[in-house]
């Protein structure tokens, strides 16, 4: 029996946690009626067809990218906040993010992340090219590691590894270097070590920074 009272958001739901498991590639109409417990027809009268659920589905990303908001003691450990919170919600729905770029909203999905990011390097003192820079920077390196860490995961049993290669001599006879290099890395501890380090050196100088750390 066809289930009663669905709703778009609970269709739009439903597509969007199909995605994230399988992929756009995967998604047909049969498929999220058979998830929802209704007929074909339910989801066309809801969202149109395949092509309008997409376009949905992509601007729905767009908006949680939107709800970002900056935590914490001052500007430093706001923008660090952000940042955190944008990583996060990229590794959460990859198959969304790539239907948000595949159709040319990229730009418009950042925006909002970039408007807090905006809003802390003026609280620290930043204006002009020297905010804009410290917005980019902060917004690419989150991106850029993201990357990284995405090719580092999906790649194949590397042999040598990472613990083959390194040594006493390969280290230039520092052993404990050594050590660490050979063990696998810890990405959530390199990613707040690296942005952490990459904020505060582009607040150096722009003020008080008291309470920024975090």
């Amino acid at each position: 029996m066809a289930r009663s009272a669905l709703t778009r958001e609970e269709v739009l739901v439903a597509a969007a946690g199909l995605v994230r498991q399988h992929g756009p590639q995967t998604l047909t109409m049969r498929k999220l009626a058979a998830e929802l417990g209704t007929a074909v027809t339910s989801i066309y009268w809801h969202v149109g067809n395949r092509e309008s659920l997409l376009d949905a589905l992509v601007e729905r990303t767009v908006q949680e990218m939107g709800t970002l908001r900056p935590a914490g003691r001052g500007p430093a450990a706001r923008i660090v906040s952000v940042a955190r919170g944008l990583r996060r919600e990229l590794r959460a729905r990859p198959h969304l993010i790539a239907m948000v770029h595949e159709r040319g909203l990229t730009e418009r999905m950042f925006l909002p992340a970039q408007r807090a990011l905006v809003h802390e390097v003026h609280a620290a003192g930043l204006r002009g090219a020297r905010a804009a820079d410290a917005v980019r920077a902060v917004q690419f390196h989150t991106v850029g590691f993201l990357l990284v860490e995405r090719n580092r995961e999906r790649s194949p049993v590397q042999s040598p590894g990472e613990g083959d290669l390194w040594g006493g001599s390969t280290a230039g006879g520092d052993l404990a270097l050594a050590r660490s290099l050979a063990r696998p890395a810890d990405p959530d501890r390199l990613f707040a070590t690296s942005l952490r380090a990459l904020v505060v050196g582009l607040l150096a100088g722009s003020g008080p920074s008291e309470g920024d750390r975090g």
